[in-house]
């Protein structure tokens, strides 16, 4: 399986690289990971609806080109899903033929609607807010945590 994570801005903490690193060095057992760091729009302290849209337009251009296979936005109105349905749904896509699953993280604005459309899922981590730094490393220990499931080990206990 192809595992892809598209991230809107960098991670500026040491702390939140070596975790994210972490994770991807244990996905490495289970899929092919790719990632990719987009810039993010930079907006002044009080943007205006237009131009936020516009970032958000800007942002999704990017976006598009590295989505692919399954794409699954994460957004505050996705669904809530647990650790095993997630990986049920990692699974299913496998089992149906879609070998690659996009995972996308937008920047502090959320994503465009254009991109949330895309998704077959639209997956929230939960209804509190995360830094979307964190988020990155909450996404990579679920998804890690997803394929222990589904092989059936011991770290989801």
């Amino acid at each position: 399986m192809n595992i892809v994570l598209i991230a809107v801005g960098k991670l500026k903490e040491d702390y939140l690289r070596s975790a994210c690193g972490e994770y991807i060095k244990r996905l490495g057992r289970y899929c092919t990971f790719e990632l990719h760091e987009l810039d993010e729009c930079r907006l002044g302290d009080a943007p205006s609806e237009k131009e936020i849209a516009a970032a958000l337009k800007k942002e999704a251009e990017q976006i598009k080109r590295f989505a692919k296979g399954m794409i699954v936005p994460m957004c505050i109105e996705g669904k809530q899903l647990t650790s095993p349905e997630l990986s049920e749904k990692m699974t299913e896509a496998g089992v149906s033929g879609q070998s690659t699953v996009t995972f996308i993280i937008g920047s502090s604005f959320g994503l465009d609607p254009e991109i949330k459309s895309m998704g077959s899922l639209r997956l929230s981590m939960s209804k509190m807010t995360f830094p979307h730094q964190l988020a990155r490393v909450m996404l990579l220990e679920q998804i890690y945590r997803a394929f222990q499931i589904a092989e059936g080990g011991k770290y989801h206990k």
